[in-house]
């Protein structure tokens, strides 16, 4: 996900008093009183650090975020798709103490039981998932063993997947075979290897020397890429001159985070048959889609497809760091013992949260509340788009993720300055969002948790009207 890279002023800037039941601002935004925070941080860390909206978080709840001045927010930020559970939930909260106050913070690759719990919980879901899917047309795995790795990133997730699919292409196809194909606009996280598959050039410039069997497709979103057919994908790698011997494995976003844009099923169905024909591995990056948050449990079940390798993180723990990569036994056991490691893998803390937040979203129905919410969310976005035609181009997104693609008037071309003067607004408003991402930096990103009300959907959606009225307003 490339964020828009602007900063917010740190000017208070008074706005009208905010009292709803689920909002309150009583303050200039930014506080004064936060200004100290806020410098401090700018003076200490790099200016990457910057570019969110100036609130200065003291505490969450469900889908609330307090300041220390009164001012509460309707979170439609998950912080940055995290908080699936919901923010600060006690269950959370408790079992990291008890963990904690048990004695045992960190345990490297010595077994501990919460890391014991969590991989079986894991690998009993994805098998799950897979055998279901296989018993409905695709046949891909039938009683093959899901295994899961335990990291502390989403960006170390692809990065071990790119490990896994080289290695397992050398084993299956000789030394040639070492091709990753991804996707133009596709964001995998920002280290090395994940920047380089991902498929926005802008960000690869530190690189200087990008591997060149590293290759890019257009990604069928629809709107910006309007061929949508697995034709479009076969054509590219053959005017890149790249055939299937070559290519160890595909990756892709479930659905790609810049926009919540997804591929149609059919088109995901035909790249993993095309994928098991030629034996390259199929791996679908689910750090922002899994745990419900597409209102499926993991999102690739919108596709009918079972994925070889499954890269997790973000929602896992609706709290701690904590990331995994799922996948087929004679992949993930390529390596032989202490080859592949993790200092911080299973954390017993991370994990005891991890449990934790999955027990949450099974008993609360969180998956099924995603998917129902998630039809009323589309259903006013769409409402929306309907009132602002010439200025929201799409709304893409299933479940509680959503992407509202900000254009320049009559164009498809994205318009930045727009989308950020929505999201400054919506602040200000009592509407928290992360900084508009996506190609051109002009996507509102919205993603609650999924603890949310319909009502409190509703409550939101008008907001953002408000703020979206008011920003074409001040344009034109």
């Amino acid at each position: 996900m490339h964020l828009a890279g602007k900063l917010y002023s740190l000017e208070p800037n008074a706005v009208p008093r905010v009292e709803t039941r689920y909002r309150r601002i009583v303050t200039p935004i930014p506080v004064p009183e936060s200004l100290p925070i806020l410098r401090t941080l700018l003076d200490c860390e790099p200016v990457s650090m910057q570019g969110q909206p100036p609130v200065v978080w003291d505490r969450a709840e469900g889908f609330q975020v307090f300041d220390r001045w009164g001012n509460v927010w309707l979170d439609w930020s998950s912080g940055v798709l995290v908080t699936n559970a919901g923010h600060g939930r006690r269950e959370i909260r408790d079992a990291i103490a008890a963990q904690a106050q048990h004695g045992l913070l960190h345990s490297y690759c010595f077994a501990n039981e919460p890391r014991a719990r969590l991989v079986r919980r894991l690998s009993d879901l994805a098998n799950a998932a897979i055998h279901r899917i296989a018993g409905h047309g695709d046949p891909a795995h039938t009683g093959t063993a899901y295994k899961v790795f335990l990291l502390t990133t989403g960006a170390e997730t692809t990065e071990n997947a790119i490990k896994l699919a080289r290695t397992y292409g050398r084993k299956v196809g000789g030394p040639r075979k070492i091709g990753l194909v991804s996707f133009e606009r596709a964001f995998h996280g920002r280290t090395l290897g994940a920047q380089q598959i991902g498929g926005i050039p802008a960000l690869k410039d530190w690189i200087g020397n990008l591997d060149p069997d590293f290759h890019q497709v257009p990604f069928p979103d629809g709107f910006r890429t309007t061929d949508v057919s697995f034709d479009l994908f076969l054509r590219t790698l053959e005017r890149k001159g790249v055939g299937p011997e070559r290519i160890a494995g595909v990756i892709t976003e479930t659905y790609q985070g810049g926009g919540a844009d997804f591929a149609p099923p059919d088109y995901m169905q035909a790249l993993a048959a095309w994928c098991r024909r030629h034996d390259i591995l199929l791996i679908l990056d689910e750090v922002q889609a899994a745990f419900g948050r597409t209102g499926t449990f993991w999102g690739f079940e919108h596709y009918g497809v079972a994925p070889d390798l499954i890269c997790c993180g973000k929602g896992i723990t609706s709290s701690l760091p904590l990331g995994c990569v799922i996948g087929r036994d004679d992949v993930m056991s390529l390596y032989g013992p202490g080859e592949m490691t993790s200092t911080h893998s299973g954390n017993p803390v991370c994990c005891a949260a991890a449990l934790a937040s999955l027990d949450l979203i099974e008993r609360e129905a969180l998956v099924e509340n995603a998917r129902r919410v998630g039809e009323l969310l589309h259903v006013e976005l769409g409402r929306l788009k309907a009132r602002f035609p010439r200025h929201i181009g799409a709304v893409h997104g299933k479940g509680l993720v959503a992407g509202v693609l900000l254009v320049k008037p009559g164009t498809k071309d994205p318009d930045g300055d727009l989308a950020f003067e929505v999201v400054r607004r919506s602040v200000e408003k009592g509407l928290l969002f992360f900084s508009p991402v996506g190609f051109g930096g002009a996507t509102v990103k919205v993603s609650p948790p999924l603890c949310i009300t319909a009502e409190a959907v509703r409550e939101g959606a008008a907001v953002l009207g408000e703020a979206m009225a008011e920003a074409v307003d001040s344009k034109e």
